[in-house]
């Protein structure tokens, strides 16, 4: 898959194994049997992923109501994660990706615009892996405040 490839409703999700905040290895084919929102953010304890983290956070009980499990992705080191997820209480696993393979095979790292210049970076993404670990969602360049929101909507969650 080249660097912008990107994915679309009804691709494959491709899989991967990563390290969460703790070192364990989580992998998407855990979640295999359950839908599963998998979001790409550029780095964690920024304003924006903050944010974005917590509306996750703050919205987890009803998405996992809805039958929805939450995977953050980040090119972050484990100890980094680990103090994102103590500071903000997150309760969901945030996983590590520095090679940026998976970011890549998802089409989340890449050429985008940052302040009207291109610049090569984590594109914040979303997706929505069914229970066959088919994409039924996905959304590229979203922003991080608001987003939750609107994804609820999207979902009828």
């Amino acid at each position: 898959m080249t660097e912008n490839s990107r994915l679309s409703p009804g691709d494959t999700a491709p899989d991967f194994t990563l390290a969460d905040a703790d070192g364990n290895e989580v992998s998407l084919s855990d979640y295999r049997g359950r839908k599963v929102i998998v979001y790409f953010y550029p780095a964690a304890s920024t304003p924006g992923c903050t944010k974005q983290a917590c509306d996750f956070r703050d919205n987890l009980a009803e998405l996992n109501e809805a039958g929805l499990d939450v995977l953050g992705i980040s090119p972050d080191k484990p100890a980094k994660l680990t103090k994102f997820r103590d500071n903000q209480e997150l309760n969901f696993p945030l996983l590590s990706d520095p090679e940026k393979t998976t970011l890549t095979a998802w089409g989340a790292f890449g050429e985008k615009k940052m302040y009207g210049k291109t610049v090569t970076g984590v594109i914040r993404s979303t997706f929505l892996v069914d229970e066959e670990g088919k994409i039924e969602v996905a959304q590229y360049n979203v922003r991080a405040t608001g987003h939750v929101a609107k994804l609820r909507r999207d979902l009828s969650v």
